[in-house]
């Protein structure tokens, strides 16, 4: 080839060999003697020097010099040694890059004829993203991120069902701790297993719901109607509380530097107090106020009462409110959290083999319904199925709902107290036996004759005022707690025994006869005994705070589990995905340590047998109180090479 002759990269240094590192000689000059050019080139150097000074020194000073011989040759050899040792050299340096420049054209060239398969334009395309031998291989390490990403979710999806499946064989049994573990525990609210309605026998419905507060959410969730002000506060609120927490690490850091005690979680608390009027104040009408300290008053009143949607008709592109709330549409904060609540659910049940036929999504309300199957009724639905109902409630809703649950539940009082009514009289009207109380009324009389012979009152039966009403047990008042938690557990319990008794009453009233006033009471009581067993499993929205709701009915085969071990996989990834979980501000509050107590405190050198003696003597140094201590110093003299800290000019306490 024509590059043959042509060395590639000298791995040679010799001043005189060809194309050599620091060669004053190149390849590429071929025939040309480069030292008669030197030496032609030099002489002419020389020639004009002299020439020169001949002609500008007068000629006693030429006499002086010895012109024709020491002046001429030292000029010569100096000439000789520079022209050589630097022009010559960059020269020879110059025309060896060019060489390579050429090798490398050459070598292009021919891999162009040789590459046949491969079309002249690629060959371009990828010269041009960096060069054959800088090729960018950025998309495909993105794309080998990606597939060893999708191959580490497959094998810890495959492991959890492998852990869940290994658990149940373990308990031989399916409870609450299937669905949620470790960490997240703390968010069920509600979880209730119970044979299913139409096949009691075979197949058992499951109710689960999460509650995930606003404080625990990675990604902080916002109602669609909130306003553009609401948002901006609660940013600066999150940038104020940032701040807070930067100081209080300083000064932690500083207290550690100094040698004093770490704060207590109480006095970290109340350091932050101390420092929120740095950041703010309560007066809302001066624009100096420190609360406009981020965003100046001015703006906040053009955005007063901006929600999400501007009418058509006072749209103006231009205006200062449309361009400040189009900032923060444009960040995504109002949509961003239930969003990516939502693709994370819905990404989860598609790569956790749980498929779903039916999505409603309302965005504006937050509220969010997953099916297995499009058709709710329970008759025509297979019996492994599933329905997921995720919501986000603030405080305003809660309340709406806590007023409706308590109308439906003294609604549900009132029809078995009435349905109560009806069958007591039936009860009444129909028995054909003497019971307890028609004994007691028989003997009434009889039992205060004999109570005034023996010198007592007649006792009066007022059955009317008893608190006992023989079903439940007397409630307690309930306390100002209990009044905005309502719980209704006893309620509910003597609403089920109600039903209970009245079942029994209509058994022992009419036996084995089904006339036509039992047929409609035994109507109406399995239709009050069905809705308030419907409305039992509901959630109580007096345990729900505000937050992500993620409720979960399942119904399962009692023998084969199936959706109820995927739907666990399902929410463990879905909580770990969502939520930061619970965090204890006591265990994250210590970010730095003392330093111990140690065998090389005092810094000074002792044999191996005077380590307890030094350690004992730390020890006693360390614990003693500041009276001892400063005894000690003034009899015996401070050791060299040990701070003093057992003493806080501020405040005089002492430092442990």
């Amino acid at each position: 080839m024509a590059h043959l002759d042509l060395p590639k990269s000298p791995n040679v240094f010799h001043p005189e060999k060809p194309s050599a590192v620091g060669s004053r000689n190149s390849l590429a000059q071929e025939f040309r003697d480069q030292q008669n050019e030197v030496e032609t080139t030099v002489r002419e150097e020389v020639d004009k020097v002299m020439n020169h000074i001949t002609a500008k020194l007068p000629k006693p000073a030429l006499e002086r010099l010895d012109v024709m011989g020491g002046i001429k040759e030292k000029l010569y050899n100096y000439f000789n040694q520079n022209y050589q040792n630097m022009f010559n050299r960059f020269i020879t340096t110059t025309e060896d890059e060019m060489v390579k420049k050429i090798r490398n054209y050459v070598d292009k060239e021919e891999m162009k004829c040789l590459a046949r398969y491969t079309p002249r334009e690629i060959a371009q395309l990828l010269d041009q993203i960096g060069g054959m031998d800088k090729f960018n291989t950025g998309e495909i390490e993105k794309s080998m991120i990606n597939m060893y990403g999708h191959l580490q979710g497959h094998i810890q999806r495959g492991m959890n069902d492998l852990e869940n499946e290994t658990n149940a064989l373990l308990r031989q049994k399916a409870d609450v701790g299937a669905f949620v573990r470790g960490e997240n525990a703390y968010s069920i609210v509600k979880c209730s297993f119970k044979d299913n309605y139409i096949k009691p026998k075979t197949v058992s419905d499951t109710k689960l719901s999460v509650n995930i507060l606003d404080s625990e959410l990675i990604s902080p969730i916002f109602q669609y109607q909130s306003t553009v002000n609401y948002l901006i506060r609660d940013l600066i609120s999150k940038h104020i509380m940032d701040l807070l927490d930067k100081e209080i690490e300083q000064l932690k850091d500083a207290r550690a530097d100094e040698g004093k005690e770490d704060l207590s979680d109480t006095e970290i608390i109340f350091e932050k107090m101390a420092k929120v009027a740095d950041y703010t104040e309560d007066d809302t009408e001066s624009p100096d106020s420190k609360r406009y300290k981020f965003v100046a008053k001015e703006l906040l009143d053009r955005l007063e009462g901006l929600r999400a949607e501007i009418p058509d008709s006072e749209f103006n592109a231009l205006n200062v409110r449309e361009n400040l709330k189009k900032i923060l549409d444009n960040e995504n904060i109002r949509n961003r959290g239930f969003n990516t609540a939502i693709n994370s659910i819905t990404s989860i049940l598609d790569t956790s083999k749980m498929g779903y036929q039916y999505i409603e999504n309302l965005k504006n309300a937050r509220d969010c319904i997953i099916r297995e199957y499009e058709d709710s009724d329970d008759n025509a639905l297979p019996d492994e199925r599933y329905s997921v109902r995720l919501t986000y409630y603030d405080q305003e809703q809660l309340s709406v709902e806590r007023i409706a649950y308590d109308k439906q539940y003294d609604a549900f009082y009132t029809e078995v107290i009435r349905l109560w009514d009806v069958i007591e009289e039936l009860y009444q009207m129909k028995k054909t036996r003497m019971d307890f109380d028609d004994l007691s009324a028989k003997m009434l009389k009889a039992v205060n004759k004999r109570r005034t012979s023996k010198g007592f009152d007649a006792f009066e039966y007022n059955v009317s005022e008893k608190e006992w009403n023989e079903i439940t047990f007397v409630k307690p008042a309930d306390t100002d707690v209990q009044k905005m938690n309502r719980g209704y557990v006893i309620e509910k319990e003597e609403l089920k025994k109600r039903i209970v008794i009245m079942r029994e009453k209509l058994a022992r009233t009419y036996g084995n006869q089904n006339p036509v006033e039992r047929v409609a009471v035994d109507e109406r009581l399995d239709f009050i005994s069905k809705e308030f067993a419907r409305f039992d499993y509901q959630i109580n929205p007096y345990h729900i705070q505000p937050g992500i709701l993620l409720d979960i009915d399942i119904t399962s085969i009692k023998r084969k589990k199936y959706t109820l071990n995927a739907m666990a996989n399902v929410l463990n990834e879905f909580l770990h995905g969502v939520s930061k979980g619970f965090q204890d501000a006591a265990f994250a509050s210590f970010s730095r340590r003392r330093s111990t107590v140690r065998e090389d405190i005092n810094m000074s050198f002792s044999s191996a047998d005077d380590e307890e003696d030094n350690y004992q003597m730390n020890f006693l140094e360390e614990t003693a109180a500041p009276e001892a201590a400063a005894t000690e110093t003034e009899s015996v003299g401070a050791p060299e090479g040990i701070v003093d800290v057992s003493k806080d000019d501020d405040d005089g306490l002492s430092e442990i």
